[in-house]
C-alpha cells in the first residue's frame, strides 16, 4: 500500500529541531536522509525482483556467480565478496538451490570446500532480473546519470573512510585491467 506524500520534509523538520538543541544538525539530516533513501531504493529494487522470486541478496549472489570465470565460487569466497556472514551465504545458497538456480558441488582439489555453481536456469533468471533492474534504474529514476555518478563517488569516499575497502584496490584493479588488454 502506497501512502500519500507528506506535505513537508520530515528530515528538514527534524534538522530544525535538532539544531535548536544540539550541534550537528546537517550530519544528522544527511545520515537520516541516507538511511531513508536506502529504504526507498531497497523497496524499489525488491519490487523489480519480485517477479523472479528473488530478493537483492539472492540476486547479488547469482550475479556474482555469473561474473565468475567458471560460474562457480567457494561459499567462503562468496561471503567475502558479498560482504556478508558465512551463515547468510549458506541461507542464500540454500534458497537459490531450492529454486534450481544453483547447485552445490565439492571443490575438485580441496575436499573441505564446497562450490556454489550457477545452473542454466540461474543464468536465465539472472539475465532477466538484471534487465528488469536496469529498466527500473535500480529505483534511482529521480537522478540524472551525472547525479548518480556523483552520489557513487560521494558514498565511495564515505565507505573508504569507514575502512570498507582498501584504497590500494584501485591500483590493483587498474593493473588487472591493463594486463587483460
Amino acid at each position: 500500500m502506497t501512502r500519500p506524500p507528506l506535505a513537508f520534509d520530515p528530515i528538514e523538520e527534524a534538522r530544525r529541531h535538532w539544531n535548536d538543541r544540539w550541534e550537528g544538525g546537517s550530519a544528522m539530516a544527511a545520515a537520516t536522509a541516507l538511511v531513508r533513501a536506502s529504504q526507498l531504493v531497497a523497496a524499489g529494487v525488491d519490487e523489480a525482483l519480485r517477479p523472479f522470486d528473488l530478493n537483492f541478496p539472492r540476486f547479488e549472489a547469482l550475479v556474482l556467480l555469473v561474473f565468475s570465470r567458471e560460474g562457480a565460487l567457494p561459499l567462503g569466497k562468496m561471503g567475502e565478496r558479498l560482504l556478508i556472514h558465512p551463515a547468510s551465504v549458506t541461507n542464500i545458497v540454500d534458497r537459490l538451490e531450492a529454486q534450481g538456480l544453483v547447485v552445490r558441488r565439492p571443490h575438485p582439489t580441496d575436499r573441505r570446500t564446497i562450490l556454489a555453481v550457477i545452473t542454466d536456469e540461474g543464468r536465465r533468471v539472472a539475465e532477466a532480473a538484471s534487465r528488469a533492474l536496469a529498466a527500473s534504474a535500480f529505483s534511482l529514476e529521480g537522478l540524472s546519470d551525472r547525479e548518480i555518478d556523483q552520489l557513487t563517488r560521494t558514498l565511495r569516499k564515505l565507505r573508504l573512510s569507514h575502512g570498507d575497502f582498501s584504497p590500494a584496490a584501485d591500483t590493483l584493479r587498474e593493473g588487472e585491467r591493463r594486463a587483460a588488454r
